[in-house]
Order: structure tokens, then sequence, then C-alpha cells
């Protein structure tokens, strides 16, 4: 107990600590700076991380939007549940994008030069950008309603914090599975 009261005495902080480490391990695993040489790399689960990943993400799509409709009808505990299968599937759809990515480098866009130029790398951006800036307002939103009971969540950011995770997010992840069809199925 005493360590939820000190959590939740302190959200902001713990909202910054775990924004700076998740994204440093992002970068790193990203920029190929992590030591990854004793992890396993079997080919078939490799080959396999992007279109599991395209999976957990209309997945986390679909609970992130229905999490949304459970809030606005008033299922404050329906919400609760599907917003944190939305993070578990995140946490799971990150854990093996980053051991991917880790391992193998990121994916080479091997479709037409113009179509990179003008269409993925654009995309690819907006993805990146909306991702990294979403990580605070979901550890925000996940840390207040995880310290506080109910009734005391309404007194707080977190309805603000959350709207913004929940675009960002949905906005995001179906931007990722753009780029993962221009990846894995278009070009």
């Amino acid at each position: 107990m005493q360590t939820r009261t000190w959590a939740r005495e302190h959200v902001p902080a713990l909202t910054a600590v775990l924004t700076v480490v998740s994204l440093t391990l992002v970068f790193g695993a990203a920029l190929q700076m992590l030591p990854v040489g004793a992890l396993p790399s079997p080919e078939g689960l490799l080959a396999a991380i992007p279109h599991v990943n395209a999976v957990l993400s209309l997945a986390a799509i679909g609970t992130i939007t229905a999490g949304v409709r459970a809030i606005r009808r008033g299922e404050v505990e329906r919400h609760r549940a599907l917003m944190l299968s939305s993070f578990g599937l995140f946490a799971l759809f990150l854990a093996l994008y980053l051991y991917r990515v880790a391992v193998l480098g990121p994916t080479e866009f091997t479709g037409p030069a113009f179509v990179r130029t003008y269409v993925y790398f654009p995309v690819l951006f907006v993805h990146i950008a909306l991702a990294i800036v979403c990580v605070p307002f979901v550890f925000y939103a996940l840390l207040v309603a995880g310290t506080r009971p109910t009734a005391e969540i309404y007194e707080t950011r977190h309805r603000t914090a959350g709207r913004v995770a929940a675009a960002l997010w949905l906005v995001s992840f179906t931007m990722g599975l753009a780029i993962y069809s221009m990846l894995y199925h278009v070009f």
C-alpha cells in the first residue's frame, strides 16, 4: 500500500521516468545499440513477428475503440479492462517489435523511390512522431487510474490525457498497419 501511495504522489515524475526508459529502449533497438548477441534469433520467429504485430495492432484498435465507447456509456470497469488490455497488446507488440528490430535492424522499403519518398517516409515519420508523443499520455492515464479510487480519478487530468492517448494510439496503430501493408504486401 505504501508503494501505491508513493506512486500516487509522484505520477508526473513516474510518467517522465517511464517515458524516458521506454523511448531509450525503442531508440536503442532501432539504432541497433542494444547488446543482443545472446538473444536467440530463429528465422521463423523473426519472419512471423511483423504479421503477429499486425494482428496485435488490429486487436488494440478494437480494444481502444471499445474502451472509449465503454467510458462514454459510463461503464467504468469495462473501460478499465479494455484499456488495460490495450496496454497489454501494445506492450506485447512493442516487445516483439523491439526484439526483431534489435536483431535484424529496421525493415527496408523495397518499393519505388517515388512512393518511398512521398508516401512511405511521410507516413512513417508521422507514425513514429505520434507513437513518441503518445507514450507520456498513456503512462500518465494508466498511473492515475492505477493509483486512485474511481471516484477520485474524475478530479485529475486522466480524462484529458486518456482522450489524447486514445486518439494518438488509434492513429498511430492505423498508420502502422499502412506501413506494414506497404512493407509486406503492396511492395
